[in-house]
């Protein structure tokens, strides 16, 4: 490698993003890009059998899917992949909000990125209740020398810097069995990073997050929740419902095998049954010798709508429960492998009153030069949002290590005023005279008293 090379290397080096879903185990590996874009490299996926609902139910079964995805991803990159940022989501995922004060003392009055960290490493000290691990640390507003609603303080002038943080906690056990799965894979943990920040990075713009803004990330066995206002988290929630309890009711409902049930949803499936028309019939055939089947795409989008309505109203009662109801000028915007279902939009505004729309991970992925066009076309499916997000924050938490390692090497500011040699030589001659004016009065003996020293003087 020449020096260019290695030094376009330092400057973007290669992220890897490990998205560990209940129906697929994504790799995406991919750099910074020279129009501040993401450039992707490479793309790894495999089934995956050994998670439920978000959570690792199988380590061995999800050791073998993280394997059979990162060896796609290394070929198709030509990348030796070690290092990977992983997605955690599930029902154990909690939030709460606690604000935190640090008191500079260096004498210092500039805010520095250390001063930020510091305050952000305290509220990892935080007890929980037993069982529990604080995930992520999120700033919210700040407040330096009791002026309050200051989003970047960095540079600015205070000594008293306090903030509200919102705090992302989650099971110890389940946090574990996650970097087991790493480390049976020879792999090791960046960062582990909730899924709806990682989505949320993927499919939502500054805009819409200053302007407050729901993100809902409909995914295989969970629906992650994440609320933004005036460009900060504000919300997250992670409901225990997905896509594969839709495919299951349409097993039931139907009486059709599970991969059956799963291509009638993805190609014949609607979240609106009156769209439908009463005479539309798909025919599905019989098992080993049997009559095939036929099933009215009415009664299957009744059977769609029921379940959708319920994940839609628990994700209503989230955003009631959040206080930001009527301060979403961004409203909805749905992703995930969910957010594919027809007329699922129509459905979201007619049950929360609430504008929506389908949010696709393709508005911050540069020109495709490596990967097969269908493979890139596939990407910008809503289905890969969490694990382009992966990769987008992965190269962040990057970019703000290197910005955090520069300051930590820049030189030493000089704290001390700033004083002119005249004002240094008069502050000597002042001291000068009032020392030997000083010895004078302690040596006059006993000759003169003190008061007619003075007097003198």
């Amino acid at each position: 490698m020449n020096s260019k090379a290695a030094e376009i290397e330092r400057e973007n080096p290669i992220i890897v993003g490990l998205d560990i879903g209940t129906t697929k185990i994504c790799v995406t590996v991919g750099r910074r890009s020279s129009g501040n874009k993401i450039e992707l490299l490479g793309v790894g996926k495999a089934d995956s059998a050994g998670v439920s609902r978000g959570v690792v139910a199988n380590i061995q079964k999800t050791v073998g899917s993280i394997l059979e995805a990162v060896e796609i991803a290394e070929a198709q990159s030509n990348v030796d992949i070690k290092v990977v940022n992983v997605g955690i989501a599930g029902q154990h995922i909690k939030s709460i909000q606690h604000r935190g004060i640090f008191t500079k003392t260096d004498g210092d009055d500039e805010i520095i990125r250390r001063d930020i960290e510091r305050l952000i490493s305290d509220m990892y000290k935080l007890v929980l209740p037993p069982g529990e691990e604080i995930i992520h640390v999120l700033p919210q507003e700040f407040t330096v020398d009791n002026e309050p609603g200051i989003r970047e303080p960095i540079g600015m002038a205070g000594r008293r810097i306090e903030a509200n943080f919102h705090i992302i906690s989650g099971r110890v056990t389940d946090i574990k069995n996650i970097k087991k799965c790493i480390d049976n894979s020879n792999l090791e943990v960046a960062e582990l990073i909730l899924e709806p920040l990682a989505s949320s990075e993927a499919v939502l713009d500054e805009d819409e997050k200053n302007a407050g803004v729901v993100l809902v990330d409909i995914g295989g066995g969970t629906t992650d929740v994440a609320i933004f206002h005036e460009g900060i988290i504000r919300h997250t929630a992670v409901i225990p419902l997905g896509g594969n309890i839709v495919t299951e009711d349409i097993r039931q409902g139907c009486s059709v095998l599970r991969s059956q049930a799963e291509l009638l949803k993805t190609r014949f499936g609607s979240a609106l049954a009156d769209e439908n028309k009463e005479n539309e019939v798909i025919c599905v055939p019989g098992l080993k010798g049997r009559e095939p089947k036929e099933i009215s795409v009415k009664n299957l989008a009744y059977i769609i709508q029921a379940r959708m309505e319920e994940i839609i109203e628990h994700v209503y009662y989230e955003i009631k429960s959040s206080g930001y109801e009527n301060k979403l000028i961004g409203g909805i915007v749905i992703t995930g492998g969910g957010a594919q279902l027809k007329h699922l939009v129509q459905l979201v505004e007619y049950i929360t009153g609430i504008d929506c729309r389908v949010g696709f991970p393709n508005e911050y992925l540069s020109k495709n030069e490596v990967l097969p066009k269908p493979l890139f076309e596939e990407l910008k499916s809503p289905l890969y949002a969490t694990s382009i997000g992966l990769l987008i924050k992965g190269i962040q938490s990057h970019e703000d290590e290197e910005d955090s390692r520069r300051e930590a090497h820049a030189p030493a500011k000089k704290v001390q005023a700033t004083t002119t040699t005249k004002e240094v030589s008069e502050q000597q001659q002042k001291e000068q005279g009032l020392l030997s004016w000083f010895k004078r009065f302690i040596k006059d003996g006993n000759e003169i008293d003190d008061a007619s020293f003075l007097d003198k003087k």
